[in-house]
């Protein structure tokens, strides 16, 4: 559990300030060394969700051009977040800025539904391109969540889902192969990685791939390396975090921390990830938020998850009793709004300092 007074002491005076001292989007007396790791816009989703509370969405983190200002003062590399559709110019903007502060910028999109939505799909990308971004996020769809073990009562049900999400892909892949813009699909607690690996392979295309997520799938009981190693031959993108675990009656808890604080051989992944691509470019994904529960030993955990051979349940368990928590992971959500704003944005800087001997 988060104790406010903990957290400024724990990270030091220094950092403390420079993260609370004065207006959010102040500009520092001078930049600091350009970090190569981007971030990702769901790093700040509680400085989001206040923006939304107090009503200006459109002056906070959802802003591109507001976001992009805020990485840059932090020292990121490059930002990923939604764009939409906007006018050229604001586009244009965006892009000459990123440029200006050498940044990168990649965006979010959502997959088209259906026939019907291609036109707004193309829109997105079209104002991607001229954002400056060459590399497209996007998530398989699904219900609820999204982990398959809380939205699909069935191993059935979740393949029908699948089947609609590989036709979705199959609508998208002309509009970004036409464009020559590389659209990257995450591991984001849908298909395991036989699955993924087949539904890469039945789109065969160069401008279709992965955006490496490296902690989302211990929720799948996989091994984080083997996850690195599968799609690091289709790696467009990756989403850089770090996983602390720990044991509960009907499984274990999972929670990202700050890098270098969880169980990922962080090092290890940029080096394999590096060594097949080494234009790729690596986005923080630092969601602060209470620990997931990953109910892998009740009966609702498997009834959607298919085949997963037992020995990876047993690698998992082992590693979560030598390797987790003895003291409780972080919990944030008694907080109140203001103070869980502020612990996210120390565990973004958190970050940002470890990955500049890592990321580069």
């Amino acid at each position: 559990m988060y104790h406010r007074r903990e957290i400024l002491v724990s990270i030091g005076g220094a950092l403390t300030t420079a993260a609370l001292g004065g207006p959010l989007f102040a500009q520092a007396a001078s930049s600091p060394k350009r970090n190569r790791l981007g971030v990702c816009t769901d790093s700040y989703s509680i400085r989001r969700r206040e923006d939304r509370n107090i009503g200006a969405p459109r002056e906070g983190f959802a802003e591109p051009l507001r976001f992009l200002a805020y990485c840059h003062d932090l020292g990121a590399g490059g930002i990923q977040l939604e764009i939409g559709t906007r006018e050229e110019t604001y586009a244009s903007r965006l892009r000459r800025q990123a440029q200006d502060w050498d940044m990168f910028v990649e965006a979010s999109i959502r997959l088209p539904r259906d026939q019907a939505d291609l036109d707004r799909f193309e829109a997105e990308v079209v104002t991607a391109e001229n954002a400056g971004a060459r590399v497209l996020r996007a998530v398989m769809p699904s219900q609820g969540s999204g982990r398959r073990y809380e939205a699909y009562e069935s191993a059935d049900e979740f393949h029908e889902a699948r089947k609609r999400g590989r036709r979705m892909l199959e609508l998208a892949e002309p509009a970004v192969a036409r464009r020559r813009i590389r659209l990257a699909v995450e591991n984001h607690k849908d298909e395991l990685i036989p699955e993924r690996l087949e539904t890469l392979k039945s789109i065969s295309s160069e401008y279709v791939g992965a955006c490496v997520d490296t902690g989302n799938d211990i929720s799948f009981l996989e091994d984080p390396m083997a996850v690195v190693e599968a799609y690091a031959p289709w790696a467009f993108s990756v989403h850089l975090k770090d996983m602390a675990v720990q044991e509960y009656d009907e499984g274990f808890l999972l929670a990202e921390v700050p890098l270098g604080e969880g169980v990922l051989d962080l090092p290890r992944a940029v080096q394999i990830l590096r060594s097949r691509h080494p234009e790729v470019r690596f986005c923080l994904e630092m969601m602060t938020r209470d620990p997931l529960k990953i109910p892998c030993l009740t009966d609702r955990y498997w009834a959607p998850m298919g085949d997963v051979p037992g020995r990876h349940l047993a690698r998992t368990l082992r590693m979560v009793r030598t390797r987790g928590r003895k003291e409780p992971l972080p919990r944030i959500s008694h907080l109140p709004l203001s103070e869980q704003v502020e612990i996210e944005d120390i565990n973004v800087r958190k970050c940002l300092a470890y990955a500049a001997g890592l990321v580069c």
